[in-house]
């Protein structure tokens, strides 16, 4: 099976998100490969280090990420990888996502606040690019199983077979039903969306499955209700792609969820 990358920094939220992923590797049967963008402290960035420094440094590094290899390995009976570097976080994952041919990159999710709103993270930044599925791990969130997923997406917009084959792998995999949540203005519209609603079902074969609608103009709010009602124990969501204007107009629900959630949040990718 395709190897789950988890990115840490060694933080409670990423070593939660590290513990999560391996539950999931465990389930799915693929080897975990965990790594670290190493960068420097601004103490020692403002300092000259020798090159000698600098080695220990990557090298203290690269020895935590080994004994929690070691231990991920023993503790949940799978194969551990683990890398560390001195690079860009955004640009290497993209690389190392490729190369391994991984199914998915696991990380922590950050608290809700308004420079996460605003401003974004590590996590939601590697959402926006679009290039591979990402699961965004709350600090409290603890894998026991994932019987309920809730898929909020725009019943409006055509959702691409591919997004929907990866959403039945993993379901399938995880034993999982579906919820199909929709918000909108003018429900009656959905009426007129019988072809895509045939798509859906057709590429979600056999996985259970059920649509749940509603009438807001509350969207974010309105999903965060169906979490609490429907019992859901992840929420995947599709990120939509903005130009650099509408960008500054537009606030991506996406990145909104993955601030601040107490379940996991799997965004799929459409590229």
């Amino acid at each position: 099976m395709r190897p789950i990358l988890v990115a840490t920094n060694f933080s409670e939220r990423s070593n939660n998100a590290v513990l999560y992923a391996a539950s999931l590797a465990q389930v799915f049967n693929s080897k975990l490969i965990l790594f670290n963008a190493f960068r420097l402290p601004v103490h020692a960035a403002n300092s000259r280090l020798t090159v000698k420094s600098m080695d220990g440094l990557i090298k203290k590094n690269s020895d935590k990420l080994k004994d929690q290899a070691l231990n991920l390995s023993k503790a949940f009976d799978i194969d551990v990888e683990y890398e560390c570097k001195y690079v860009d976080l955004e640009q290497e994952i993209e690389h190392l996502m490729e190369v391994n041919n991984s199914r998915l990159l696991v990380m922590g999710m950050s608290p809700k606040s308004m420079e996460q709103n605003l401003l974004g993270n590590p996590t939601t930044t590697l959402i926006s690019m679009r290039k591979f599925p990402v699961l965004a791990v709350p600090l409290r969130a603890q894998f026991s199983g994932i019987k309920n997923v809730l898929f909020a997406c725009d019943l409006m917009e055509a959702i691409p077979l591919k997004s929907l084959a990866r959403l039945r792998q993993i379901a399938l995999l995880l034993k999982s039903n579906v919820t199909i949540f929709h918000v909108e203005n003018k429900i009656n519209e959905l009426l007129s969306k019988g072809e895509a609603l045939q798509n859906i079902d057709n590429e979600l074969e056999p996985v259970t499955h059920i649509y749940k609608n509603v009438k807001s103009n509350a969207v974010i709010e309105e999903i965060e209700k169906e979490i609490k009602a429907s019992n859901a124990d992840l929420l995947v969501m599709i990120p939509k792609k903005y130009g650099f204007w509408e960008s500054i107009v537009h606030k991506s629900k996406t990145r909104v969820m993955a601030s601040g959630m107490n379940i996991p949040l799997l965004s799929i990718a459409v590229e």
